[in-house]
């Protein structure tokens, strides 16, 4: 028998900062701007209940609102209504250059405390496609996004599939969804499905480097090495750090036998990531290519544009001044280490 009571506990998942912002797609800068904003309080993990409201604040900023306009929004809705948190307590739609929520059965713009029957002058709010107003429509497929992340995090992969897909029924341009079915078929090497799915991501949000990415993975499982090169760049165009991009546009380029090209990128890559065993196979490729193609790094520093050499067996030292550059080895000019 026990000499005292029995605690009873409860796990509640938490997820990290890195895998909300994996698994919602969401840009580290925009989940500052809206920790700025007030509109989440900054943490290192979240519950399920906070990645629902990153996940509407990820809709909203697609919806073209900034953390400024949302947060007044949200803030005027908190003094109309009482609520605590109007984002998760009410529906929430677009209305102009603000926000407007269901309030009461209809819906209401807090900051001017009118209620709105259309946006911009130009589209009825409650224009029903399929049964669902616009907003509506927004809210099933946040709560659907997270039902399927959640059963791919417990392996239900068919039941995750069919969740993505009535998402993509609902809305064909929601690019986290395309990304993450396209990842499955990817998986199962069913590479032909994964493709399409990737590039419709592509085309739904031309801005998102990580539809890009995955899209030079599949087409270089296919061996379109031309194809998959042309998708790290844009990936990297898009996010110049992305350092899992340069990492593969470097073995892209050494497939093909482009060892300068590659060069560039490893060189990347080691600058980006400097600590683990994909930092130490991408030092090793640089070794490699200098002393096979004999060539020296170069940085030139900035302000003054001198060159500063660095020996060909040391890695980059991860804070360079300016962009790399590479020269045929020779002495190093006098004054040079």
């Amino acid at each position: 028998m026990s000499d005292g009571p029995i605690a009873s506990t409860l796990t509640v998942t938490r997820y990290s900062r890195h895998d909300a912002l994996r698994i919602l797609r969401i840009p580290a800068r925009h989940l500052r701007s809206w920790e700025r904003a007030g509109l989440i309080a900054f943490s290192e993990s979240y519950s399920f209940q906070e990645l629902g409201q990153l996940c509407k604040l990820r809709d909203l900023r697609a919806m073209r609102l900034s953390a400024a306009r949302i947060r007044a929004s949200v803030s005027a809705m908190q003094a109309v209504s009482g609520m605590a948190n109007p984002l998760m307590e009410a529906g929430a739609a677009r209305s102009g250059s603000r926000l407007a929520f269901r309030h009461s059965g209809a819906w209401m713009e807090p900051v001017t405390r009118q209620f709105v029957f259309d946006f911009d002058g130009r589209q009825r709010m409650f224009e029903v496609e399929g049964g669902l107003t616009q907003a509506e429509r927004a809210q099933r497929v946040s709560a659907l996004f997270l039902d399927a992340v959640r059963c791919e995090e417990a392996m239900k992969l068919d039941e995750a599939i069919a969740l993505y897909e009535e998402i993509l029924a609902l809305d064909a341009n929601h690019a986290p969804s395309a990304i993450n079915l396209g990842t499955i078929f990817y998986n199962r090497r069913e590479f032909q499905h994964s493709e399409e799915l990737y590039r419709q991501a592509t085309v739904s949000d031309p801005g998102y480097a990580l539809a890009f990415f995955d899209l030079g993975n599949v087409l270089d499982e296919l061996q379109r090495v031309e194809e998959s090169i042309d998708a790290y760049k844009r990936a990297i165009a898009l996010m110049p750090k992305y350092a899992d991009a340069h990492y593969n546009l470097a073995l892209a380029y050494e497939r093909r036998s482009e060892r300068r090209r590659a060069l560039r990128h490893w060189v990347a890559y080691v600058k980006l990531d400097p600590v683990g065993p994909w930092s130490n196979h991408a030092r090793s490729r640089v070794k490699m290519i200098l002393e096979r193609e004999k060539l020296t790094i170069v940085w030139r520093h900035e302000g003054t544009g001198r060159p500063g050499l660095l020996p060909s067996s040391s890695a980059p030292a991860g804070r360079g001044t300016g962009r790399p550059g590479f020269l045929p080895s020779a002495p190093a000019p006098s004054g040079h280490v």
